[in-house]
């Protein structure tokens, strides 16, 4: 075969969480994810030399790098880990035993006996209630033994292996004394001071190459102008007044290349723009900012690039973007290979998981080097998020996929200004589709109710400073002014709007709320001007706060009996089911490809049923190559199996007891696939105690034998055990 050109870019970003109002960081992630991904990521290639990588840093991030570094960032997290057990308040007390467990516990807390230990003790599920009814039962050795896990639990295996002290205290395990504890934290914030210095010294042995994003991370498509919004979503609901500053977007772009040139001695090549968010406007200004490479999503160059629609060879290839004589080259990323990563391969063995990934490497240049002698395949995805659901940080799966590529002659990792270099494009486009790496638009940022209210502040804000400005001369070209202008642009960050609407949800995301407020709160502040009152309203959840048919994920308001026949018999059959819509509840990351598109649930006094919609054409033979999986985990785990021929007919739907190991096949009149999958489940079969409060479940999809996705994302699904008198009151706030 051809050698095949493979080229990661890994991106590493957090939002701004400094309030300007008190200049405190609300929330630890920047300092955490230093241990845990931002030096590793790189450190690993070490022992690697032939294996070439590309690392996206937001200048936003590394401010806040530096400021844990220099000790001058400060966050509640982290005052109360230092603080010594005997000087904790109650309240403090319940804190720390509300919030130091926010880890995935199954790969971050499950693992480490007296972590584990300590979360059974608090409870899993539990209130600030609860916890201060129990905080009593919590001795001084708990409590500092927590504060010492919550900040250990984020360092990566790495450190194990290289670092003494950090080794002993996982050996250790548990009474921890207030020595060590502080000797954690030292350690932790010296290495945010050492992962600028590691990226420039990597780059300039020439293993990896750092590309920028625009400074605080903003869509800059829509900062140009909400209009673009339009070019992939033409029904798409605007803000009221429109938002068009180019000038907010080409000060993004100039601020990161300055900032870059400052600590990295040189001016970047290539960036990644927010979200990979791109139109025309953006070519011309990293065109004319000395931006030499652009990268973004596959779906962006099918809207593009029409004959990638007919041929997807022309995929693996980079291109000339050429709009008005301001030309960059850019890539595109294989939407399916990085969220192989990002999203699938944490639930397989590392060894399959590798060697999935490396044929299907060599497969693409078997197929596109038919047509292209040096093709490309770009894999680019979050570089911190993804590795907390895979054992062991990632460190298993990455080690040996490293190591593969480091012995392997057919496929050659690349920088991407190198393999540009030696590849320069000879495909030009003319005009690139406004859209962004997730389903090739904007609807994250822009459309629903609580992104367009933002926009809305944003724009009223912007508005004011420049109003006060023409009132008050001495203000321009001031400290003051530039302060102000820093503030601002900080509030057209997307991280914002990544929490609002019902795409995605966290832990935090009244938090982000807040913190997006306080940021234009604190413009009008510094002016010693009124502040609106609109902005000490929560966007979140204003507009729906009920158990509502927008919500992604609802409870069934009363027991159903729809008729099994693979389709939507009548409107009310459903109606008053719960429903679950996947694809959107990802956290911080976001899963493009999922099987599933929603399911809905419900019961009667005999049976469960379920309605699964799927992201398959009615047609597609595809369908085949899944096994779908309703895997009840209380009050007994069971798990109930079906799968499908390419005809649609259903060719097994089997029950699995775990605890007898018995396996029993199941009705077909029970399930139908038309242009939906119904299936009712009988509770009979279940094997059910005759006490019991709750069942619970997920739903789970296989691809040759591999899981693939699970649902809901991070949680379950818990039903009430059905009685005659079920009902639920919908409460509208």
């Amino acid at each position: 075969m051809k050698k095949v050109y493979l080229a990661f870019l890994w991106h590493q970003h957090q939002p701004i969480y400094k309030n300007p109002l008190n200049n405190v960081y609300e929330l630890p992630w920047v300092r955490l994810h230093a241990t845990k991904d931002y030096y590793d990521m790189i450190a690993i290639l070490d022992n690697y030399p032939r294996v070439k990588a590309n690392i996206n840093l937001v200048p936003s991030l590394l401010v806040q790098l530096e400021e844990y570094s220099k000790g001058i960032a400060k966050d509640k997290f982290l005052e109360l880990t230092l603080k010594p057990v005997l000087e904790l308040s109650d309240d403090e007390k319940v804190f720390i035993l509300m919030n130091f467990f926010m880890a995935n516990w199954e790969t971050m807390i499950f693992p480490y006996n007296r972590y584990h230990q300590l979360l059974e003790k608090r409870g899993k599920q539990t209130s600030e209630a609860d916890v201060r009814r129990i905080l009593n039962y919590f001795k001084n050795e708990d409590i500092r033994d927590l504060q010492v896990w919550f900040n250990l639990s984020w360092f990566d295996p790495y450190w194990r292996q290289h670092d003494e002290f950090i080794n002993s205290l996982y050996i250790k395990g548990r009474d921890f004394t207030e020595d060590e504890k502080h000797k954690l934290i030292d350690k932790q914030l010296e290495i945010c001071g050492k992962i600028v210095q590691k990226h420039k010294e990597l780059q300039d042995r020439g293993q990896i190459e750092v590309s920028v994003t625009p400074f605080y991370h903003p869509i800059m498509p829509l900062l140009c102008d909400t209009n673009n919004a339009l070019d992939a979503t033409p029904n798409i609901v605007l803000p009221k007044k429109r938002f068009s500053h180019k000038e907010d977007a080409v000060w993004h772009v100039q601020s990161a290349v300055n900032y870059y040139e400052k600590i990295f001695g040189r001016k970047p090549t290539g960036m990644w723009p927010s979200e990979g968010s791109v139109c025309d406007e953006v070519v011309k200004i990293v065109s004319e900012n000395g931006i030499k490479w652009i990268a973004t999503d596959e779906a962006i160059l099918s809207g593009s690039y029409k004959r990638v629609c007919e041929n997807r060879r022309y995929l693996f290839r980079p291109y000339n973007v050429n709009v008005e004589g301001k030309n960059v080259n850019m890539i595109f990323r294989d939407h399916g290979l990085s969220d192989s990563i990002g999203f699938v391969y944490s639930k397989w063995n590392p060894d399959d998981a590798v060697k999935d990934f490396i044929t299907k490497i060599k497969n693409i240049g078997d197929y596109a080097g038919q047509e292209y002698d040096a093709p490309l395949v770009s894999v680019i995805l979050d570089g911190e998020n993804c590795w907390e659901y895979y054992k062991n940080d990632g460190w298993d799966f990455l080690s040996k996929l490293y190591d593969a590529l480091n012995k392997d002659n057919e496929i050659e990792t690349v920088t991407i200004t190198d393999y540009l270099n030696r590849f320069p494009p000879r495909d030009t486009i003319t005009h690139l589709m406004a859209g962004s790496w997730i389903n090739g638009n904007f609807g994250i940022w822009i459309g629903h109710n609580e992104d367009n209210t933002s926009w809305q502040y944003v724009g009223q804000t912007r508005d004011f400073i420049v109003e006060y400005t023409k009132n008050h001369p001495d203000f321009a070209g001031s400290e003051l002014e530039k302060k102000v202008w820093q503030i601002l642009y900080a509030a057209e960050g997307s991280d914002w709007n990544w929490w609002y609407g019902d795409d995605h949800s966290s832990g935090n995301d009244g938090m982000f709320d807040l913190l997006f407020r306080q940021h234009l709160m604190a413009i009008y502040s510094l002016l010693n001007e009124k502040i609106p009152d609109y902005l000490y309203k929560a966007i979140k959840g204003q507009q729906h706060m009920s158990n509502n048919r927008n919500s992604n994920f609802m409870m069934p308001t009363s027991l159903i009996s729809p008729s099994i026949d693979g389709e939507i018999t009548n409107y009310f059959e459903w109606k008053r089911s719960g429903v679950y819509v996947v694809g959107h509840t990802g956290g911080s990351m976001h899963q493009v490809a999922t099987t599933i598109k929603s399911f809905n649930f419900g019961f009667d006094l005999e049976n469960i049923y379920l309605a699964l919609d799927l992201n398959i054409e009615q047609n597609s033979k595809e369908i085949e190559n899944f096994n779908f999986n309703i895997n009840f985990l209380e009050p007994v785990k069971t798990k109930v199996s079906f799968k499908f021929d390419i005809n649609h007919n259903v060719v097994e739907f089997i029950s699995f007891y775990e605890n007898t190991n018995e396996t029993r096949t199941l009705s077909l009149d029970d399930i139908k696939f038309k242009s939906i999958i119904e299936l009712k489940i009988p509770l009979n079969i279940l094997n059910l105690p005759e006490i019991y409060k709750n069942m619970e479940f997920t739903l789970s999809v296989d691809k040759d034998s591999m899981e693939v996705e699970r649902w809901p994302y991070q949680s379950s699904v818990i039903i009430p055990k059905p009685t005659k008198n079920f009902n639920i009151l919908s409460w509208t706030v």
